[in-house]
């Protein structure tokens, strides 16, 4: 899908040679990848504390079931 978007040509110019990419679409791409990525992370990290653990919970007994 075409778009017209107005983005600073210094801050592209610079992801694609930081990220190596040749093109300038695949420069945006992943930089909206890893956006999406660490804004995601950002959600894990704001439940830490807030997860019960269940104590009797075995995770190594788990890991040979799943083999």
């Amino acid at each position: 899908m075409p778009t017209n978007l107005a983005i600073d040509e210094n801050l592209l110019k610079t992801a694609q040679k930081v990220g190596g990419h040749k093109t300038k679409k695949s420069a945006v791409n992943e930089t909206l990848k890893e956006y999406i990525v660490r804004r995601k992370r950002r959600g894990i990290l704001s439940m830490f504390g807030k997860v019960e653990i269940e104590p009797s919970y075995d995770y190594k007994k788990e890991r040979k079931s799943v083999r």
